[in-house]
């Protein structure tokens, strides 16, 4: 008996266009695994129906007759069927409240649910992400929101040539016109009222290497942080650069005891209980902040409201854009108090107010907070996960998953990410219970 695999229209957003396989994968499945692949039809799709049907697939108005449903985000409560299995981003890892009834209903009917998130190695790294592509798009959305909030202050920049991402065909087009405002930079200068001009990135995984990626376009010269914290006092600095900095976790938090040094194991152990932020002195120095690290509420915040309320009072500060490409609400900057929309992407935090205003145009911090980055480079995004996922796609199809746990036959990475197997939490995933 075949078992079809389905890959289900995006309804979370409205202008998620990814999918977890592309026609190119699909194409690879059927001829090589002769596997039966059906695709939900959907009317924003980056991909075409054509594409995926001259690729071998069935295009379906719904995926009645799959056992096995991938997708890309979160799946409505109403679409669930009984034991199937499921592969998303559920985001429950958390016990994220929102998200509770979604992962009671799967229990309910039975299902297994695959999360990609924990799909990791023998190293505990992550093997499936669009990491990479929310570091891309939210730095090109940094720039494109940079040169607005300059024209707001009275300057012509050359950032304006810069558009946000998903107004792109291509990533290639948006590095070409990256690269065009480099060059302008090199030749051109940078105004000496933004000078020194100061990027800062948050991290060094998957997210900050890709934003780097698209900051590298620019003429950069990377510097420490120890370094940023006497750059502007020294004298006669090339106007046709741009500074850019890595803080690390040892940058951004220290130990409370006297005396202590930072230790990165007992961080992550001890969190905000034996830690405080470190990361304030190097703020008034940087002209836009890149922030791509992981963040719960177990860890000290590296930028509080108070903080900069406490900034502003001094006078309009360097910092001119936040690039909050993690997207906690209320988290690591805490004054990301809402994610925004693709069509909508930027708002202005007012500290003494602490409200805030959609657009480019205030007094206050404007912060780039899109939770779905890689939605905004589609066609980019999909290629690249997909080349990741099409290899266990054979193995989860093969697997029989009315054994018990501990006999199911999968690629052990595949296993990790198994948070239910049929409507059970397994042993990995048990403390989800305490939020349910």
């Amino acid at each position: 008996m075949s078992v079809f695999i389905g890959i289900r229209h995006e309804d979370k957003y409205r202008m998620e266009r990814r999918a977890p396989l592309t026609p190119r994968h699909v194409d690879y499945l059927v001829k090589h695994k002769k596997l039966d692949i059906v695709v939900q039809r959907s009317p924003k799709r980056v991909f075409t129906e054509e594409e995926y049907l001259a690729a071998g697939a069935e295009v379906s108005d719904t995926l009645e007759k799959c056992d096995i449903v991938l997708g890309v985000k979160e799946v409505p409560l109403e679409v669930f069927e009984p034991g199937k299995t499921y592969v998303f981003f559920s985001h429950v890892i958390k016990g994220q409240p929102y998200n509770m009834p979604m992962l009671r209903r799967m229990m309910e009917l039975g299902c297994n649910l695959i999360e990609y998130e924990k799909i990791i190695d023998e190293q505990n790294k992550r093997l499936i992400f669009f990491g990479r592509y929310a570091g891309l798009a939210g730095m090109i959305n940094s720039f494109w929101a940079l040169g607005q909030r300059l024209k707001y202050f009275g300057y012509q920049s050359k950032f304006l040539r810069v558009k946000q991402a998903h107004e792109y065909h291509s990533l290639d087009e948006a590095r070409d016109d990256v690269s065009a405002v480099g060059q302008l930079i090199a030749e051109q200068g940078i105004p000496p009222e933004l000078m020194p001009f100061t990027i800062g990135f948050t991290g060094y995984g998957n997210v900050s290497q890709g934003a780097q990626e698209i900051c590298s376009l620019l003429p950069v010269k990377e510097i420490s942080p120890e370094k940023l914290l006497d750059l502007k006092y020294r004298k006669h600095l090339p106007n046709n650069l741009v500074y850019k900095v890595i803080f690390k976790e040892e940058h951004l938090y220290e130990p409370m005891a006297e005396g202590a040094e930072f230790d990165l194991h007992d961080y992550y152990e001890k969190g905000a209980a034996a830690y405080k932020n470190a990361f304030e002195k190097y703020v008034p120095h940087l002209s836009m902040l890149i922030h791509c690290t992981y963040w719960d509420a177990r860890y000290p915040r590296i930028l509080t409201n108070a903080y900069l309320k406490k900034l502003f009072s001094r006078g309009k500060p360097k910092l001119l854009v936040i690039g909050d490409i993690s997207c906690d609400i209320g988290g690591s900057v805490e004054c990301t108090l809402k994610a925004t929309e693709i069509g909508d992407p930027v708002f202005i935090y007012n500290p003494d107010t602490e409200q805030i205003t959609m657009g480019t145009r205030g007094e206050g911090i404007l912060d780039m907070a899109v939770d779905i980055l890689p939605a905004e480079l589609p066609r980019d995004a999909s290629s690249g996960f997909g080349d990741v996922l099409v290899n266990f796609i054979k193995p989860i199809a093969d697997a029989d998953f009315d054994v018990k746990f501990e006999d199911l036959d999968l690629p052990r990475a595949i296993k990790k990410g198994l948070i239910l197997h049929n409507g059970k939490l397994t042993p990995e995933f048990e403390y989800i219970q305490q939020y349910l």
